[in-house]
């Protein structure tokens, strides 16, 4: 039932809740006796163990699942869900959802525990519908033997030279962007205009496609595929799995037409793919295979876009709301510019000098948690935490929480970058997760959000037109359901 999750993000699959909702009330009616006697101590006899884990799991397979399903579709994010239960039931505590037992894991202590023996006494587990939509080679998706080899080669688009090819052209296209904007008075989606850019830049970077149409069809297919990865995985025309699917299929015949012209000599670049056709001649265990190729084109595409377009967003309302930071962060940036030539890209060099900014982009991504939580599977009995965690459980790694204790950060609700000054505690700080599976573009998305932070503030200053803080429903990245429209107004002579 774990493909079940987040089944009700879209309106396209509302005939799927309503079909899950009308069985799942028969069996509530036959099992309403059972279940108002099921309190905590009956959910730890029903789990099996771990008597000493507070919670409540509920019937059998139901558990909390609607009351998940019903956290995920409000303006308030799915983390409502696990804050109202910590507010319950202290900072560690199980639930049920789909029938699955989860239990979620606080502290560094913990999270350093279960991320540093993935593969050993935990693993990934995964929605059906992610490894459908993103394909079974895909890195998120393959077993371990594979995954160490898939990531080795994957590695060079986010090595120093590709980053500092990649930080010049991105600043170009940023720069141009925004200038653009600007000029026209353009009112435009924060959100909205990062993931475009991420897009734009990733296909070039991957693929060197700066085709404008093509970028449309891509962008346009990619997004689907998104939406498709937490959804309910029924091929029913019409539903977002099936759009998905369907555009996957699409984005696979794009990528294997330009493998077979590259092949075939109709078409030569100095990019990634190339690099990976390049290796054709080499032993299986250097070499990636098409299948590899194209699932994994589409792993960074969406991999990258998705999550640093969110902290994008967020960073322009924290420093909107924090102007002692945005202030500070100007003056670094201007300081910056003045060394450089009227006209010159940024360099890797540059983003070094950011120190302030380093600082930001770590501030936002504690703040914005883009990835709520780092969800595992026990493949072993075991103890985190003082609790007893048996085979098979999920266990998650509740990054927000951690970010938000107050033992780890004073005022863990007020943006302040300079909490940063100082070394943070291991496993206090997360956001890209940690050990074997850390994310491989962790160095990318700070580049990307550096360069995006540089040129913002030191060309503008620009005005928010919706505070409402409400999320945006359905999804599992917290973004504004707004996403944070904008003006921009350029500053006095750089000032």
């Amino acid at each position: 039932m774990e493909e079940l999750l987040f089944l009700v993000q879209n309106n396209d699959d509302i005939v799927l809740l309503i079909t899950v909702v009308v069985f799942s009330a028969a069996i509530t009616y036959v099992a309403s006796k059972a279940r108002r006697r099921l309190d905590i101590g009956e959910g730890e006899a029903a789990a099996g163990g771990g008597g000493n884990i507070p919670g409540r799991l509920g019937i059998p397979i139901i558990g909390e699942t609607f009351s998940f399903l019903s956290a995920t579709n409000s303006t308030n994010g799915c983390y409502d869900f696990v804050r109202l239960r910590r507010l319950w039931y202290g900072s560690c505590f199980k639930t049920r959802i789909f029938g699955k037992i989860h239990v979620f894991v606080p502290s560094p202590e913990g999270a350093k525990q279960i991320l540093t023996n993935d593969f050993v006494d935990f693993n990934k587990g995964y929605v059906k519908s992610m490894a459908d939509a993103v394909g079974e080679k895909s890195l998120l998706c393959v077993p371990h033997d594979s995954h160490k080899r898939i990531r080795r080669l994957l590695s060079d688009p986010f090595s120093m030279p590709s980053l500092s090819k990649f930080v010049q052209n991105f600043d170009q296209k940023l720069t141009q962007k925004l200038k653009k904007l600007e000029e026209s008075g353009e009112r435009f989606s924060a959100l909205q205009f990062s993931m475009k850019m991420i897009l734009d830049a990733m296909c070039n970077m991957l693929m060197s496609i700066t085709e404008d149409s093509l970028l449309q069809v891509i962008e346009r297919d990619c997004t689907a595929v998104s939406d498709a990865m937490l959804s309910f995985p029924l091929m029913i025309p019409g539903t977002r799995y099936y759009k998905g699917i369907k555009a996957r299929q699409r984005l696979m015949e794009t990528f294997r037409g330009m493998i077979g012209d590259r092949r075939g000599g109709k078409e030569t670049h100095n990019d990634f793919l190339q690099s990976m056709l390049q290796r054709d001649s080499y032993p299986s265990s250097e070499k990636l295979d098409d299948t590899d190729i194209m699932d994994n084109l589409l792993t960074l595409i969406i991999a990258a876009q998705t999550t640093t377009a969110a902290a994008m967003m967020w960073s322009v309302k924290f420093l909107d709301e924090n102007r002692d930071a945005q202030d500070r962060l100007r003056e670094e940036q201007l300081s910056i510019a003045k060394n450089k030539l009227d006209g010159a890209s940024l360099t890797i060099e540059d983003l070094n000098k950011m120190f302030y900014g380093l600082k930001v982009v770590k501030e936002t991504l504690r703040m914005s948690n883009v990835l709520l939580w780092f969800p595992r599977v026990a493949l072993n009995d075991c103890i985190i935490d003082g609790f007893e965690i048996k085979k098979g459980w999920h266990v998650n790694v509740d990054a927000t929480c951690i970010h938000y204790d107050p033992e780890l950060y004073k005022d863990p609700m007020q943006f302040n970058p300079s909490r940063f000054d100082e070394m943070q505690k291991p496993y206090s700080f997360i956001p890209f997760g940690s050990g074997p599976r850390t994310c491989l573009g962790m160095n990318m998305a700070r580049v990307i959000m550096l360069v995006f932070l540089h040129r913002l503030t030191r060309g503008y200053k620009w005005t928010i037109h919706d505070h409402d803080p409400s999320l945006e429903k359905k999804t599992h990245v917290p973004r504004l359901r707004s996403g944070c429209p904008i003006t921009l107004k350029a500053l006095d002579d750089g000032k």
